[in-house]
């Protein structure tokens, strides 16, 4: 739980920071690291408390500048970059890639804009497995409940009205344990099965967004492998920089994650890894020049726009292993630093987590106190907003609905994200802006017209 000590300390593997919330800079400058936070975040809003990196992510200045040198590459001589330039770096950000995620080799991956596109590349090739006739019209697709909502639409855009059946999830929320979601999963791979069909795709979402809970995908994928699922594709937009990932050890078919959620990259890029490029046909679903060129190649030119942002990872890369431990610390650090902000707002305002300290990654789901009456998807957008414009707090706010016979139920959830350039007091304000509402008697009613 946090200090209400006002020169409280946070520890990055081993460098200890004293912190002041009345200078929130001192936060943000650790010994034995060459980065001072403050100044690679200048760029930021100062007077927002901006605890809602697993949206957007963040990118420093150095990898911004890093950015902007390539698009001045391009734009002084854009032939010269198109022929000499573009593909090798592409390349060298690749081979940065499969490092990082322990793939077999560097054709294994491709560079896309965000993990929705990805989702597109896939769900279009199930798409054409109807279409082809080698799948049939009734057979299924499994996914979570909680999965994206684009990718939700993906499914219902390539796999229903190709013929597909969807079949969702339930997965309990609040979560106590894994058991329960591998349960419900191997209920949803069972009716999937049911009346000679088969299931030919599983969605798994390695975090989910909203609620935000770390999923056990390997035992999940090895379940579909066990069940004779035909593809497993899983949707880890969240997951590097923020977890482990190891895509030999996960064994799915496609995985993706972005790259400018946790690891630094400016906007937008992604990697699909496909555990078997040569066995499927994957094409982007932006035809340009280098269709039949295998997805790779197809995703490394998809017409004239701005690539500089697929450019930079070994530069992010870089940035991230200036920093005690590397990637692996920082994912540590910003592990442990959630849950120390999130056991402090449980406290304060009498509530719990949405999923225990194992299931939570970079964020956390913190129960919001059950008065402020948060009846609605609208209730909870409306108070993110009256949040935002009149307490200077960024936060995405969740609605659960009660189940029968509850009583007082906790409806409503905050998403906090922890990234390096968070303060103690980016929490204590939100702490006192919903403690504010608590004492003031407000309740979400007040929204309606």
């Amino acid at each position: 739980m946090a200090s209400t000590n006002p020169h409280h300390h946070h520890q990055l593997n081993g460098t200890t920071t004293t912190i002041d919330p009345n200078n929130p800079s001192s936060h943000n400058k650790t010994k034995n690291n060459n980065i001072d936070i403050s100044a690679e975040f200048a760029h930021h809003d100062p007077t927002i408390a901006r605890i809602n990196n697993g949206s957007f992510g963040s990118c420093p200045n150095s990898i911004i500048q890093s950015q902007h040198h390539y698009q001045l590459q391009f734009l002084q001589q854009p032939d010269d970059f198109y022929f000499n330039h573009l593909k090798p770096s592409i390349l060298r950000s690749r081979q940065s890639i499969k490092t990082l995620i322990n793939a077999n080799h560097v054709d294994e991956i491709s560079i896309v804009d965000n993990a929705t596109t990805a989702a597109a590349i896939v769900l279009q090739h199930v798409k054409w497995s109807f279409f082809e006739s080698k799948f049939n019209p009734g057979d299924t697709a499994v996914m979570l409940h909680y999965a994206y909502g684009a990718v939700k639409k993906s499914v219902e855009a390539y796999v229903t009205r190709a013929g597909g059946h969807v079949i969702e999830v339930k997965m309990p929320f609040p979560v106590s344990s894994d058991i329960e979601i591998i349960d419900a999963f191997r209920v949803a791979l069972e009716l999937g099965k049911s009346g000679n069909r088969k299931v030919r795709l599983a969605v798994i979402d390695h975090i989910t967004s909203m609620p935000s809970v770390v999923i056990p995908v390997k035992e999940l994928v090895k379940m579909c492998r066990d069940e004779g699922v035909d593809r497993i594709f899983v949707d880890a937009a969240h997951a590097i920089g923020s977890i482990e990932v190891d895509v030999q050890d996960i064994g799915a078919d496609f995985y993706t994650s972005n790259l400018h959620k946790w690891l630094f990259c400016p906007p937008s890029i992604a990697f699909l890894h496909c555990r078997n490029p040569e066995m499927v046909n994957l094409h982007h679903p932006v035809v340009s020049h280098e269709y039949g060129n295998g997805i790779a190649i197809e995703s490394s030119w998809i017409g004239t726009r701005d690539y500089s942002a697929q450019l930079v990872v070994p530069e992010a890369l870089e940035f991230v292993n200036k920093f005690e431990g590397g990637i692996e610390g920082l994912r540590k650090w910003n592990h442990e630093k959630v849950l120390e902000m999130a056991e402090m707002l449980v406290k304060a305002w009498g509530t719990h987590l949405g999923s225990p300290p194992e299931m939570c990654s970079s964020m956390a789901m913190i129960g919001l106190p059950a008065c402020l009456g948060i009846m609605s998807d609208s209730d909870g957008l409306k108070l993110r907003s009256h949040l935002r414009e009149n307490f200077k707090v960024e936060v995405p706010i969740y609605y659960r609905q009660p189940k029968d016979g509850e009583v007082n139920p906790v409806t409503g959830y905050a998403r906090i994200s922890h990234q390096i350039y968070n303060t103690v007091d980016d929490y204590y304000r939100f702490r006192d802006a919903i403690s504010n509402l608590v004492n003031s008697g407000f309740t979400c009613t007040s929204f309606q017209d």
